[in-house]
């Protein structure tokens, strides 16, 4: 009985010997370092020369922090408010990490001159949040610009309840350049309430910007944003066709003769030698 404890603690003394031999042989290998990465912004897809960003045309991408870029922005809510409006001034390929010296921001000296077309003309108009599509325009959209004015007089005569209010199309198909104090300050433009003011700054021709001109002082402007595929059509081409009042409701297209529109009887008064016909 002894001889067998004997021999067991032998046993298992040889065990931790050849354990910690075996330890000291083969030292745990150690995780291999951490390479730090960064994620930065980049061109979503090929843009040309003369590109004003939008969200759309941005896009994160990860690389190695020691393959970033010098000037690369970091991926951040305001970086990328930094960037849309901007205009690209020399082709960017698809992953392209955007630069500072890629893009050209609203604010920047010479802005302007470098992001207009040759003969146009840059003019600015004021809207709300609802008037100017509650936002969703950008720098780079094509809109048409819709006057709504109330008509008050008629050569001196009472306008018909129908034609008080009228709207057309003053101009088509112009391209907005700026948004906001993105002209001023660059960045992204303030987020004010629904009642809020926005600029909006159009690229027209010289005789188009006199259009607006008179249009701000006829009555309130709103945008309504084309499609990206509608085939193009000259910037100065007007639409002669007015909307009134009545033509969108058929209330204001019956004020001026009620009584010829419902459906009932006439009573007739006699008074005296006078005769006068009552409907109702």
């Amino acid at each position: 009985m002894l001889r067998t404890m004997l021999f067991l603690l032998m046993g298992a003394g040889l065990l931790g010997f050849s354990f910690v031999a075996w330890v000291a042989l083969h030292p745990p290998v150690a995780p291999p370092p951490l390479i730090p990465k960064v994620t930065v912004l980049a061109a979503a897809s090929t843009l040309r020369a003369g590109t004003l960003l939008k969200p759309d045309d941005i896009e994160a991408r990860e690389m190695l922090e020691s393959e970033a870029p010098a000037g690369a922005r970091k991926d951040t809510p305001q970086a990328r408010a930094e960037l849309f409006g901007a205009m690209v001034r020399q082709t960017l390929l698809q992953h392209q990490a955007v630069l500072p010296a890629d893009v050209m921001r609203p604010g920047d000296h010479g802005f302007l001159a470098a992001v207009l077309t040759p003969g146009k003309r840059a003019t600015s108009v004021g809207v709300d949040a609802v008037s100017g599509t509650a936002g969703l325009i950008w720098p780079g959209d094509h809109v048409d610009l819709i006057l709504t004015q109330e008509v008050m007089s008629n050569g001196g005569q009472d306008v018909p309840a129908g034609r008080r209010v009228a709207s057309e199309t003053v101009l088509q198909d112009v391209r907005v350049i700026a948004i906001d104090q993105q002209l001023v300050q660059g960045g992204g433009g303030g987020g004010g309430g629904e009642g809020t003011t926005r600029t909006v700054t159009l690229e027209v021709t010289p005789a188009d910007a006199e259009r607006v001109a008179v249009a701000t002082h006829l009555g309130k402007l709103s945008l309504a944003v084309r499609p990206v595929d509608a085939s193009p059509s000259p910037s100065d081409s007007t639409s002669h066709d007015v909307t009134y009042g009545g033509d969108v409701s058929t209330a204001l297209a019956n004020a001026n003769h009620p009584a010829e529109n419902k459906d009932g009887g006439s009573v007739k008064v006699y008074e005296g030698s006078a005769e006068r016909d009552y409907k109702f």
